[in-house]
């Protein structure tokens, strides 16, 4: 996913000729950092399309959807609580055009859909303040009918939060079955947007609707991210990190264990992005597949259907994938904090403490202030009483609900007084840098 430089429209263009924008991905080098953590014990269709889509309906609609045997899902997430039956939960393709899709024949892409075991496609509907096109209720209602669960994504960039919540609220009442935020590098340092984002999206969706967040996986190399904000309360509920393990030039097995160490935290289950593009080979994505089941067993989706080679299709649609990778056992273990940690999983940690009780403003910098509410949560709660934030006590401290700071602010009333003046529309630690961009900017 990514920037798109092309028209808000999703007209048939030369991708190479256009600079390929979808999910952002870098050939350059970048410098991988070592994890600081806390070790425990471990178109409208014409005559012919218009044919091919009965056809594939004719084959698929007498047949119940097995949801068990297409996602390989467990029921239990390893750190996000119990799932629920959504879209989310069968394995994904991600369109960014349908015109480049099967040639933009709804029923090709039904059928192969089902013949390789995509459950849910993802289509773009939107791209900053602008709708796409391409998502329409006419071919949501179509891929409907060919037993296809449908999620339309967006690509944010912060400039104009309530015009993208407005677009992103349009795709939801054309009958999406879920809405996928696709926020990075512009999104950096933004809070302020992201809360008034969020708040003005939920307004027009409702605090159920299934909405995730499909951003940069690796949540340490970018401090001044608001994912406090965006899965925070009334944010995302679905993590969907763009593990895009040949791109960031790292294994299979290492992109899966950086993204999970630092992406449990924010308590919601996560759905890998795996990627097709790029030629990653038929055995990368199949162990793609089989970590997944090892890491909770949700069925990841993919980057994306125009890069998709024919033996990749048949990698994505082996039933031999399904099964975990023998002899592995992950580390369910979380990020260590302590004196002189900065970015967003600070801010995520205050915001804990706060709701905990503490007295404690949220900067996103842990300084002595911070180690003192450490130590006195500890203390409270049976735990060794000292200023760092380990695995147990990132335990304790995620059975609260945060306290949600209101970035976006509000606007006081003529006349208040001086006292209710509008709070900081962000934390000082959203103006650090990224460490590096894994996937590209």
């Amino acid at each position: 996913m990514g920037r798109d430089w092309e028209a808000a429209c999703a007209r048939v263009v030369d991708v190479k000729a256009a600079g390929r924008t979808g999910h952002i991905r870098s050939i350059a080098t970048i410098t991988v950092f070592r994890a600081d953590v806390s070790h425990q014990s471990q178109r409208r269709p014409g005559a012919l399309a218009l044919l091919a889509v009965l056809a594939a309906l004719a084959a698929t609609l007498l047949a119940p959807r097995a949801a068990g045997a297409e996602t390989g899902g467990a029921g239990q997430v390893e750190g996000g609580g119990n799932i629920s039956n959504t879209a989310f939960d069968r394995q994904g393709m991600w369109v960014w055009y349908v015109s480049h899709s099967e040639g933009g024949s709804v029923g090709a892409i039904i059928a192969r859909a089902k013949r390789f075991d995509i459950g849910t496609v993802y289509i773009k509907a939107g791209d900053g303040g602008g709708t796409w096109s391409q998502f329409n209720s006419s071919l949501v209602t179509a891929l409907h009918r060919g037993g296809l669960d449908v999620c339309a994504w967006q690509f944010v960039y912060g400039d104009n939060p309530v015009a993208e919540a407005r677009v992103g609220a349009a795709a939801v009442k054309k009958g999406a079955d879920c809405l996928v935020i696709d926020a990075e590098a512009d999104y950096e340092g933004k809070y302020a947007a992201a809360d008034r984002y969020i708040r003005a999206l939920r307004a027009r969706i409702g605090e159920a609707f299934p909405l995730s967040l499909a951003g940069f996986p690796y949540v340490d190399y970018h401090p001044s991210f608001p994912y406090s904000v965006f899965f925070g309360p009334g944010g995302a509920t679905y993590n969907q990190p763009q593990m895009y393990w040949k791109t960031i030039g790292t294994s299979v097995r290492t992109v899966y264990e950086h993204t999970y160490l630092f992406n449990r935290i924010w308590g919601h289950p996560i759905y890998p992005i795996g990627q097709t593009y790029e030629g990653p080979g038929s055995a990368s994505l199949r162990l793609f597949r089989r970590f997944a089941a090892s890491f909770g067993g949700l069925p990841p989706s993919w980057w994306d259907w125009q890069e998709t080679s024919g033996t990749e299709w048949g990698a994505l649609g082996a039933a031999s994938a399904l099964r975990p990778v023998a002899g592995y056992r992950q580390a369910v273990i979380h990020p260590l904090l302590k004196r002189k940690s900065e970015g967003d999983m600070v801010v995520w940690a205050q915001e804990h403490l706060v709701a905990a009780g503490a007295d404690l403003p949220v900067t996103g910098l842990f300084g002595r202030q911070t180690a003192a509410a450490v130590r006195a949560f500890k203390e409270a709660h049976g735990l060794p009483a000292n200023g760092v934030i380990d695995t147990e006590t990132w335990n304790a401290l995620l059975t609260l609900i945060p306290y949600r700071v209101r970035w976006a602010g509000v606007r006081a009333r003529p006349g208040a007084s001086a006292s209710r003046a509008r709070p900081a529309s962000r934390p000082p630690s959203a103006s650090l840098p990224a460490r590096a961009y894994e996937i590209g900017r």
